[in-house]
């Protein structure tokens, strides 16, 4: 594996630390015991609509690590960078499962598992045909709803320059306030190019939906809610004067770790996982602290797999993510993104399991569902920016 991937878990407590009201994954209803992943041989094809850092976890460590623990295997990759295709790929899979036809990936890493899972297009898994999942909290096992299968999970934080922000703020008003009183020192990527700038803008709109219409955008599809957004999406356009150099969003969440790095603003949403990264490859200083937020906080979740109904090698997707569930690979995901494990800590090693302690994805402010954030993606594009 290569050493640039590779992070020091004494920097991934310190992000399971940032994460406030969080309670421990230690298991109480999760008795089995999580096992090796030796006996996969074939090929398979992961989808993977993300980020590069992504795209990394998978090219990097969990495939040569899954690839040497089973030889017969062999698995390849392709990228839909930020997801920017996900409904053309959405159209694919559905069009391959109608027809009975083989979409060309095996197992998929996006956000739009739930969508595809909920139109019929995902096979159905339990600990039967993925026994690891077995040794993961029941929660966020249900939260999948039979055919998602979380396997990381990460939040977005708060990054600052501590050398120029000696007191954070510490809830979303008190960052508002931030933001207008230090402008051109804050900016966040346009929601359709990054999860950390859609959990910003998430956060915002979230400050006037109430708690009832939240839960249903998080959980289906509901337009005629999105009414509620307007006070937030006004919110956010009085923002753009505040910006970076007046109102320019960046285009991924990197180029915002980017101009973090070079000094050009002072603080913006980040990916916990992205932030550790950054800093281990030397391309965000020390002085770049980060935390989260309240009242209400930023968003972060479990990320889920899904395995198309009309794969054609729907033996090995199962075996690699069983294997991704493994505390080998669990462990990986750790060290490699500082992801947080979502299987039980009573089945990681020692060392993760008083380390991310704290880290308990079923605790994490779950994001919106996949149609409504898109929606929110179309709205804040005409809404927001240049206006």
């Amino acid at each position: 594996m290569p050493r640039r991937c590779l992070l020091t878990l004494s920097a991934a407590a310190a992000v399971a630390l940032a994460l406030a009201g969080c309670a421990p994954t230690a298991s109480t209803d999760v008795a089995a015991t999580n096992h090796a992943v030796t006996d996969a041989s074939g090929t398979a094809t992961v989808f993977i609509s993300g980020d590069t850092n992504v795209q990394s976890l998978w090219t990097d460590a969990i495939i040569p690590a899954f690839e040497k623990a089973n030889p017969g295997a062999s698995v390849t990759t392709t990228l839909d960078l930020h997801g920017e295709h996900d409904a053309q790929t959405m159209a694919k899979l559905t069009s391959s499962v109608q027809a009975n036809d083989d979409p060309g990936f095996d197992l998929i890493d996006s956000g739009f598992i739930q969508a595809a899972g909920k139109a019929g297009l995902l096979e159905g898994v339990s600990a039967d045909n993925v026994p690891n999942l077995a040794t993961v909290p029941d929660t966020t096992v249900k939260a999948g709803a039979g055919f998602g299968i979380p396997y990381r999970a990460s939040s977005v934080l708060l990054a600052y320059d501590s050398t120029k922000v000696k007191t954070p703020p510490t809830t979303l008003d008190e960052l508002l306030k931030w933001i207008t009183a230090n402008p051109g020192q804050f900016t966040y990527n346009s929601p359709s190019t990054g999860g950390s700038g859609a959990a910003f803008v998430t956060t915002v709109l979230d400050k006037y939906v109430s708690d009832k219409s939240r839960t249903a955008m998080t959980t289906g599809y509901d337009q005629s809610l999105e009414g509620e957004w307007d006070k937030g999406f006004d919110e956010l356009k009085k923002l753009g004067s505040s910006m970076y150099q007046q109102g320019v969003y960046p285009n991924g969440n990197n180029q915002v770790l980017e101009l973090l790095g070079t000094g050009a603003i002072q603080m913006a949403p980040v990916w916990s996982d992205q932030v550790i990264t950054a800093q281990k490859t030397g391309t965000l200083p020390a002085n770049i602290k980060y935390a989260q937020i309240s009242n209400p906080s930023f968003t972060g979740s479990a990320s889920y797999l899904g395995i198309p109904k009309t794969a054609s090698h729907k033996d090995v997707a199962q075996k690699l993510a069983d294997y991704v569930l493994s505390s080998e690979g669990q462990a990986l995901i750790a060290s490699t993104i500082a992801g947080y494990p979502v299987i039980s800590l009573d089945n990681v090693p020692a060392d993760l399991k008083d380390k991310f302690a704290s880290a308990d994805p079923s605790a994490l402010r779950p994001t919106y569902y996949s149609q409504m954030a898109s929606d929110m993606n179309n709205l804040w594009d005409a809404k927001v920016p240049g206006q």
